[in-house]
């Protein structure tokens, strides 16, 4: 329910009950969706088609439905109400359609046609219905998993539109294992406008947490690499006292044999500590740090009395905490890789935000290339997030890698000429420009959707030469689509196209209008990735073409291009 084609099926329903809802759920799949029946559901219900049904009969099953086919057990009662079927034949017939069992389906041919046709059915229609139900089989749905889908989406709904934060956190919570789904959770909190911070010792507790009276959510400490539940039920015992006022604070009151230096050090590096001082600091002084819980925990257990029955610890001074400064300042990029390494996932900030202004103006964003770039030179920028090597058959060398920017991820390709060229260079986490070719050809030598760059040269960029990069203000750096033409493809009835003009345009070839389901689908994603490039439908074979210039375009930085090639082929679009 969360997707943008569920969504935009919801808007146009306009839902007015729970029903609508479970009916949804089964509607928003392939089959209904290829087949017209999403779309004539909506349209019935908001009374722009007529409501029409096989029978009068099978108005009882189908009523809810606005006479639109959507589940199993509709069949059932059909089967009943019209043909004659008993409970139990009624039951065998909606497991071979579940499970598509076409010969015993077949089998029940013969006494569902007779039986409705004593009822009164002509057997025309009912043919014609048992025929639609043979398709049936390959998309139908249980109309109770619909039902509990359909409540389960209704009820998170529900608490992340007026709960916001409380469910975001415990959706995190939950995933809090998985970090590309925290990583998708958490661009999500930044999109409805909730902040999630790196992990206090005062604020945080055994799971995400929200901050009262904020829009904030605390990392939970025991999603923290190396910080176990023993730890963080420590900590949060000493802190039902009070909240910790200082560093010593913390390091008398909770048990350094619970909270041992393993733990301590992964509170530190994930910034539970950030409150009462530097990370580095810390970290540096860890044995100091540990020495004065020991020191001050030991002596506060003792127990001593002086004659008078005062506690020696009231009488002698208590320890004090000498921090030194580390001899070296850590980055804000080691930093960020203790986040990575702990948690799991960048949180204070990316990486590569330090480097955005050198990245924007020499290098294309990995986002804008598209395959009709295929071919063309590019250089592009980011931090290798993967690293496979493999030996070709002549014991040779090659490397596929993962990079990604702030856009996007793709995948590069180092042949063993690349890269015994730039050997050393590829490690996790490096921030690199390369130089290469975008590749777009599958292993066929078609165009394909998925894009990847074949590397020529690469070499690293250095913090210290991001910082030291002056501006120029110009703009990001694109690559320009190809001039194609697309004359042939253009029939009698429209006007030849000789050389590209503006604004770009995008064809689509499809040989038949007999194929509904196709033309079903693309109008379907048509209307999902709606925007401004206008789109022609080329109709027809070679000797009889048709051109339409459709009502609503496309938009071209969306996935909907994509799509249109997986749907008709990439030999069947071009743009212009």
């Amino acid at each position: 329910f969360e997707s943008s084609g569920m969504k935009r099926y919801l808007r146009e329903l306009k839902a007015t009950e729970f029903n609508d809802v479970i009916a949804m759920g089964a509607l928003y799949r392939p089959g209904p969706l290829s087949a017209g029946l999403t779309d004539s559901f909506i349209k019935r219900k908001n009374g722009l088609e007529p409501v029409e049904y096989a029978h009068p009969l099978m108005e009882s099953a189908l009523g809810t439905t606005f006479g639109v086919l959507v589940y199993q057990e509709q069949v059932m009662q059909i089967s009943r109400d019209v043909c004659g079927f008993t409970g139990g034949e009624a039951d065998t017939l909606r497991k071979a359609i579940g499970k598509k069992k076409l010969d015993v389906m077949q089998k029940m041919q013969i006494k569902f046609i007779d039986g409705a046709v004593a009822n009164g059915v002509p057997k025309t229609v009912i043919e014609k219905f048992w025929k639609d139900l043979l398709g049936f089989a390959d998309y139908c749905f249980n109309k109770s998993h619909s039902a509990c889908y359909g409540l389960i989406s209704y009820q998170t709904a529900f608490l992340k539109a007026h709960y916001p934060a409380e469910f975001m956190a415990a959706l995190m919570t939950s995933d809090y294992d998985d970090t590309d789904r925290l990583a998708i959770e958490i661009a999500e909190c930044k999109h409805m406008g909730l902040q999630v911070m790196a992990p206090d010792v005062n604020e945080s507790f055994m799971e995400f947490a929200v901050v009262p009276d904020t829009k904030q959510i605390r990392f939970g400490m025991a999603a923290i690499k190396n910080v176990g539940s023993g730890a963080v039920e420590e900590i949060l015992r000493a802190r039902d006292e009070s909240q910790f006022a200082s560093i010593e604070d913390f390091l008398a009151r909770v048990n350094s044999r619970v909270v041992n230096r393993k733990a301590l050090e992964s509170l530190i590096k994930a910034g539970a500590f950030d409150r009462f001082g530097e990370r580095t600091t810390l970290l540096h002084n860890i044995d100091v740090l540990q020495a004065f819980s020991s020191r001050i925990q030991k002596q506060a257990s003792s127990g001593q009395t002086d004659i008078f029955g005062n506690s020696i610890g009231e009488i002698n001074e208590k320890p004090k905490l000498d921090l030194q400064p580390p001899p070296v300042a850590i980055d804000k990029r080691e930093q960020l890789m203790w986040e990575r390494e702990l948690l799991g996932l960048y949180l204070s900030q990316h990486p590569l935000d330090a480097f955005g202004t050198f990245l924007s103006e020499q290098c294309v964003a990995i986002n804008t290339l598209k395959p009709e770039h295929d071919g063309k030179n590019v250089s592009i920028g980011g931090a290798i997030s993967e690293v496979r090597e493999i030996t070709t058959k002549n014991g040779q060398k090659m490397a596929f890698i993962k990079l990604e920017d702030q856009t996007g991820e793709i995948e590069v390709i180092l042949f063993p000429s690349a890269f015994q060229q730039t050997l050393g260079l590829w490690e996790r986490d490096r921030i690199v420009l390369i130089r290469g070719k975008v590749n777009a050809k599958d292993r066929e030598g078609n165009i394909s959707s998925d894009v990847k760059v074949m590397v020529d040269d690469a070499r690293e960029i250095t913090s210290q030469q991001a910082n030291a990069y002056t501006a120029t203000g110009r703009k990001p750096k694109t690559l320009k689509t190809p001039k194609i033409k697309v004359g042939s493809m253009v029939g009698p009835g429209a006007k030849a196209v000789s050389e590209v003009t503006t604004p770009e345009r995008i064809y689509i070839r499809v040989a038949t209008t007999k194929d509904q389901a196709l033309l079903t689908v693309l109008k379907q994603t048509l209307d999902e990735y709606r925007g401004s490039t206008e789109v022609v439908l080329v109709l027809g074979n070679e000797a009889n073409r048709q051109a339409i210039k459709l009502p609503a375009g496309l938009d071209r930085e969306s996935e909907g291009i994509f799509k249109l090639r997986e749907i008709v082929g990439a030999e069947n679009i071009k743009i212009q």
